[in-house]
């Protein structure tokens, strides 16, 4: 945004006016001429050579006055310089001694709230995102010079701040806690022969690190929709709403209007690049909602899940503006032309088809597939408006997809969630990967030489947690870790920008004292011992645990974690002695009787690599990441060109 860089020099114009007063005049010709009577901090006169001393000199003062947007002069705000002789010798320019007045304007664009509305400028959370953007531009850090040296180390402000991202890449491990990372690491290195502890996932090598603070606007522990929408808009919202501000009444659908927020999605799309959504999750789920639409309820994922004052009030269901994207879009702003996102991937189908069995998929689980009351076929629609897209429901339509000549692609794998990574093989027709999906994408994607916008979302290591099921939640993450993988293989770094984040995190605990290299899922074995540590009760326990959640189930080989849910909740201590924990059935203990296991309030990690990932960099507020993807892209500064 023009804002984020033209502030860099007005704060140079600062630093300058911020300089001592003038020095005294120098006597003319004088000997030894005595000191000017100071201004501020100022100098001695210089010594004068072969005459009378000095008279002593006058004071000359600059101050100066920061102007907001909107100033009569500076239209864009900037800065106001008054400068005179203090003739008072009181310190101060008063009024009367002013001689002269300057000013250092902003640049001002008339179009620059074209695509974000005044009301979003003025967010205080969008206006914090800006602020720290630019207080990140201007601050050096120290750093090692490489990753294995550390006996020295170099002051510089790192050249990915200076490039341009020509992609961005968001991904995004949905419930992807600190613990869930370092217990998921740990696994995989035991499952490639290791220890385990030593081993890293792809993201964890990126150069980049820091926090995001996931507090929803009215919840100390969030959910993914007030996250998502922070993430994707810059502007921290409430639970259960999506693409809107704080000021929406969820459930009230009367309250959307003036209160829809620009997504970096849409501000791709305006600016010519290629836009894709991928999820695991049903692609109308809250996360990947939150790219592409505005719903004053993240349940609103179909008509059939809205009420009928919503409906009457044509207030439109999640799935329809998913199809309606590029209509919808181009509604909002005069004259805009887009061509609509390129590539959709996830699950969700029975939210695109009728209530009717005669349009059910032929990999169909339910009698009757879809959910949809008012009979429209969503699918058949986005065919319609796209007809040399491509729409696929299976691993062998998702195969044949040739990515140099597809223009659109439009895959639904499943009619609700697609299945956990360690249950696809189970799937009916067959499921793609996340890691295939990833690849595909970016295939299609790339053609367009003006780049592209990515939103990755691992949906269902979120739903593993929720079920008390560490390994599928692990496992899950780490096919999440593999996508990231081929994302940065298949792109350049220096035109990329990739950042690897979670919505927020889950009460998933890594216990106890367990030895080096015991197994992540098994029970808890000490130090130089070879028999489970026992506790107070005398009974083995597990390195992982939830505070809260339905607990305890042995389902041996079961890889499903939702066919838990089957089976009555059963928190508490459990006699573990003959029970295989590393099974993929296993459910661990949980603290507190819960239907389902919930969410936890602590920071997530942010992981960045490629042009602008140095301005991830300690604990901030979610909604940073929206305006780090923003500056490295030029996303608003590109789509203010567009709309007029």
């Amino acid at each position: 945004m023009n804002k984020l860089i033209l502030s860099i020099a007005v704060a140079s114009a600062l630093a300058l006016t911020g300089c001592d007063g003038d020095d005294g005049k120098d006597g003319i010709n004088g000997t030894n001429g005595a000191d000017g009577t100071p201004g501020m901090d100022g100098a001695p006169g210089q010594d004068g050579s072969d005459g009378a001393p000095g008279s002593d000199g006058l004071d000359s003062l600059i101050n100066s006055i920061e102007l907001a947007a909107g100033h009569d002069i500076c239209l864009g705000g900037g800065v106001q310089f008054d400068s005179g002789l203090d003739d008072n010798d009181n310190g101060t320019l008063e009024a009367e001694e002013i001689d002269d007045t300057s000013y250092a304007c902003l640049p001002y664009d008339p179009v620059s709230e074209a695509v974000v509305t005044v009301e979003t400028l003025n967010n205080p959370w969008f206006k914090d995102g800006q602020d720290y953007i630019e207080q990140a531009l201007m601050t050096p850090y120290d750093v090692a010079p490489t990753a294995t040296t550390r006996a020295s180390s170099t002051t510089y402000v790192a050249p990915t701040t200076t490039r341009k991202a020509k992609n961005v890449i968001l991904f995004v491990g949905d419930g992807m806690g600190i613990s869930t990372v370092t217990a998921a690491r740990i696994l995989e290195g035991q499952m490639n022969g290791g220890m385990g502890e030593e081993n890293v996932l792809s993201f964890g090598s990126m150069p980049f690190a820091g926090l995001a603070k996931t507090y929803n606007v009215d919840a100390q522990t969030p959910d993914s929709a007030g996250t998502m929408t922070a993430m994707m808009s810059g502007v921290k919202t409430d639970v259960g709403v999506i693409g809107v501000d704080e000021d929406i009444v969820r459930g009230d659908c009367s309250t959307v209007a003036g209160n829809e927020l620009v997504t970096a999605l849409e501000l791709a799309e305006i600016a010519g690049k290629s836009t894709g959504v991928i999820s695991t999750a049903r692609i109308t789920h809250a996360t990947p909602a939150a790219t592409y639409a505005k719903s004053a309820d993240r349940n609103w994922e179909d008509v059939s899940d809205m009420p009928t004052e919503a409906v009457d009030a044509g207030c439109e269901d999640i799935a329809s503006q998913l199809v309606n994207f590029e209509a919808n879009l181009e509604a909002r702003f005069s004259d805009l032309d887009v061509d609509g996102i390129e590539v959709v991937m996830g699950g969700g189908r029975r939210h695109f088809l009728p209530k009717d069995a005669s349009f059910n998929s032929p990999d169909a689980v339910s009698s009757t597939e879809g959910d949809r009351t008012d009979g429209r076929d969503l699918t058949a629609e986005w065919q319609a408006t796209y007809p040399q897209g491509t729409y696929v429901y299976d691993k062998m339509g998702f195969e044949s997809v040739n990515t140099a000549t597809t223009s659109k692609l439009f895959g639904l794998f499943n009619e609700s969630h697609m299945q956990y990574e360690a249950d696809r093989k189970n799937d009916v027709a067959g499921e793609p990967s996340l890691r295939d999906m990833t690849a595909k994408a970016i295939e299609v994607l790339d053609n367009n030489e003006e780049g592209f916008f990515l939103m990755v979302e691992s949906g269902r290591i979120d739903h593993g947690h929720h079920a008390g099921n560490a390994y599928t939640a692990l496992t899950d993450t780490i096919e999440f870790a593999e996508a990231v993988k081929a994302a940065m293989e298949m792109t350049n770094d220096q035109e990329t920008l990739i950042i690897v984040t979670a919505d927020h995190s889950h009460v998933f605990t890594i216990a106890g004292y367990p030895k080096r290299g015991n197994p992540i899922l098994g029970k808890v074995v000490g130090v130089g011992s070879d028999t489970p540590a026992e506790a107070a009760d005398g009974m083995p326990y597990t390195t992982l645990g939830y505070t809260n959640g339905r607990g305890f189930m042995n389902l041996g080989s079961d890889t499903n974690a939702d066919a838990g849910y089957g089976v009555d909740i059963n928190a508490g201590r459990m006699d573990l002695s003959d029970v295989d924990t590393t099974t993929p059935g296993y459910h661990q203990e949980a603290l507190v009787p819960m239907s389902s296991e919930t969410h936890a309030g602590e920071d997530v990690g942010i992981y960045a690599s490629g042009p602008g990932a140095s301005l991830v960099t300690g604990t901030n507020e979610q909604s940073i990441i929206f305006h780090v993807m923003d500056y490295a892209a030029e996303l608003t500064t590109n789509a203010d060109q567009v709309v007029e």
